[in-house]
Formats: C-alpha cells, structure tokens, sequence
C-alpha cells in the first residue's frame, strides 16, 4: 500500500515530537539538581584559603587558566569541576568554607573537599589544618539542616536523593600518613600493608553509611591512583630510574581491591543506592603509558616545578618555573594532575566503560 503525501507529513511531524519527548526526558534524567563534593587536594575547590594549614594553594601560578589562584591545586579545573560543567552546572560547586557558601547558593552543592585531608583523623598531621573526611561530613549535615530549614524536609531529602555526591579521598592516607618519613620502616613492619588498608576501609565503611544515613543515594567513590608515579615518589625514590615507584603502587592496587569490594557491599546493603566505583588508578595508568595518544608529551614530570630531576622535590609556587604548554603535561605540581589530564579522566568517568567506573557510569547515573 502506498503512503499518501498528507501521511507522510502526518508521520513526519509525529516523528519530531516524538523526538522532542525523547530529548525533553533525557534533559530531565540529566537535570541534576545539586553536586556535593568530598575529598583531597584533587578536588579541593578553595576550603584551605580559610583555614591555618601548610598545605595551600591560593599563591601564583596556581590557578593560571583561571587568571588568579583560587585555592585549587591546579592550573585550572579539577575533574568535579568538569564533571558540573557537563551536566550544566553555570557555576562551579563553591567551597563550603567560603562566606558567600550561604542561603540558595547550598541548594546547588557544596565542595568540602580539603588538601591534606584524609579518611583517617591522623592523616595530614604534618600539615597542620585539614579537614579529614569525618569532619567534611560534619559540614555536610550541617549544610542538610541549612537546607531542611529553607525547604522543609521532605523536599530536602528528595534533593539529596537526586544529587551527585562524590568521595575523591585516600591517597593522602598513604602519602601523608602511612609513607611519611615520621613512620619508620620498623613501625611500617608492625603495621604490615595489608593490616594498615583494613583500618583505612573499615573507617570508610562507616563514612559512606554515614552519607547515606544523611541522604546520599548516588555516591560515586574514586579509587587512589597509580601514586608511585606522582613526581614526587619519582625523585624520592631515585632508585626506581625512570620508572614508578612500585611499593607505593602496590598497596595502592591492594586498598583499591578492597574499596571495590566494599563499595559493592554498600551498593547491594543500603537500599536504594547507588555506589559508583570509579577506578581512577587505571584511567591514569592508561594516560601514563599511552600518553602521546592523549596530545600528551610529557608524563613523568611537573609543569609547575623548581628542584629535581621530575620537580618533585618543592611545591608549586611563586619561585617555580613553568613548562612552556600546560597542555602537554600530565602532571602540574608534584601531587597533582593538570587541567587536561583532568579532562580525560573525568570524561572517562562521565562515559567510560566498566573498565573505566562500575556497575555504571555518570551519565548511566543519572539515568536511573
């Protein structure tokens, strides 16, 4: 039977506003309505200018994409910043320290993300000030009864329900605390690797139930990355050449065994959840190996540096010396990723394979 012109316009039009629904639930799916950020100096946004600390970064050149410092351990962006970028966040999540992080601002999310903080209370000790993760919770529910206050409870919880909260928190608890040279090797001999990742992950346990307890219901957890190969173990442990440092490296890829497992554990035991397990150790190590297929040229050194054969050896700041294009570096600082590697990591959390962020990704998240 032939289709008779009018019908093929019939069917034309029915097609576009089948279309249009399509995309009209899709924006739906995807309006997140707030993102809360815990963690590390990875994705600190500025919650370190407001406390006494060693471990700063609101001084030249950081910030240099930005025109200014702003208190982040980078050049730019950290990867929750592109993450809100992708999912149409107009300004980026604000430090929950700042004094304009007040009234409506909150209803969008909060970063309580702190540099040198850690899961466990002791780690960053020697940097003075940090806020470690039991105390970014803390901050958490106070923003909740912030919230609670403007909006009622209900639709309080209806909020949490639906944000993006992610946990960006570990390697300071190894680098900063197990790894410093104030443990000597024969404490390290009586608190063997394996002894030391229980502790950490029992107390991890009982800080993802906590945000869940407060409202949490998509909560993605990244792993600790390849931390061996940060610039700084490179050029205090000479002895590895120009490889990673492996010890490092190795406990690393224990913890994250067991943070997989327990992330499994809470997604299957907390109703209604969803635990994301975003496994930044093998996107980075992937960078690191194939980084000439990324537009990278160099992957061992800081951007950002003044002493050591990698510039591992003095934090970023304003004596340091900068590589000629930021984009060509893997690394910024001695610790921390630059704005580009920042940009594949977190567009391979938004739409990696389970290879990349189990049992889904971001953008699967929010579909469900």
């Amino acid at each position: 039977m032939s289709i008779l012109p009018n019908s093929r316009r019939v069917i034309g039009i029915v097609s576009r506003v089948l279309m249009i629904l399509v995309l009209s639930d899709m924006y739906v799916a995807f309006n997140i309505p707030a993102n809360f950020v815990f963690g590390d100096s990875l994705v600190d946004a500025g919650n370190n200018n407001y406390i006494v600390s060693l471990s700063k970064a609101n001084y030249v050149p950081n910030g240099i994409d930005f025109g200014r410092p702003t208190g982040r351990y980078t050049n730019g962006r950290t990867i929750v910043d592109i993450i809100g970028q992708e999912f149409g966040f107009q300004d980026f999540t604000p430090p929950y320290l700042a004094p304009s992080t007040v009234g409506s601002v909150v209803l969008m999310g909060v970063n309580y993300a702190s540099g040198g903080g850690g899961i466990l209370n002791y780690t960053g000790k020697v940097f003075g000030g940090r806020i470690n993760l039991d105390a970014q919770i803390d901050n958490f529910a106070n923003t909740g009864q912030d919230i609670i206050s403007s909006i009622g409870g209900p639709a309080a919880l209806n909020l949490f329900q639906k944000s993006l909260f992610s946990v960006t928190i570990g390697s300071n608890d190894f680098i900063n605390n197990y790894f410093t040279p104030v443990i000597s090797a024969l404490e390290r001999k009586l608190i063997p690797p394996e002894v030391f990742v229980g502790t950490v992950i029992a107390r991890f346990r009982l800080q993802l139930t906590r945000l869940y307890d407060l409202g949490a219901r998509k909560v993605v957890v990244v792993n600790v990355g390849p931390i061996g190969c940060i610039p700084y173990e490179r050029d205090t442990h000479p002895s590895a050449g120009d490889n990673c440092v492996s010890l490092p490296n190795q406990i690393a890829q224990l913890y994250n065994a067991e943070l997989k497992s327990l992330v499994s554990e809470l997604s299957t035991g907390l109703k209604g959840s969803s635990f994301i397990y975003a496994d930044v150790y093998r996107i980075v190590d992937d960078i690191l190996h194939n980084y000439s297929s990324y537009g990278f040229e160099n992957a061992n050194a800081s951007c950002c540096h003044l002493a050591g054969k990698y510039g591992g050896l003095v934090p970023c700041g304003p004596t340091s010396k900068i590589c000629a294009d930021r984009s060509k570096y893997v690394f910024w600082d001695p610790y921390h990723p630059s704005d580009a590697a920042n940009v594949v990591i977190a567009k391979r959390l938004i739409d990696g394979d389970l290879n990349d962020i189990s049992p889904m990704n971001i953008r699967e998240l929010f579909l469900v």
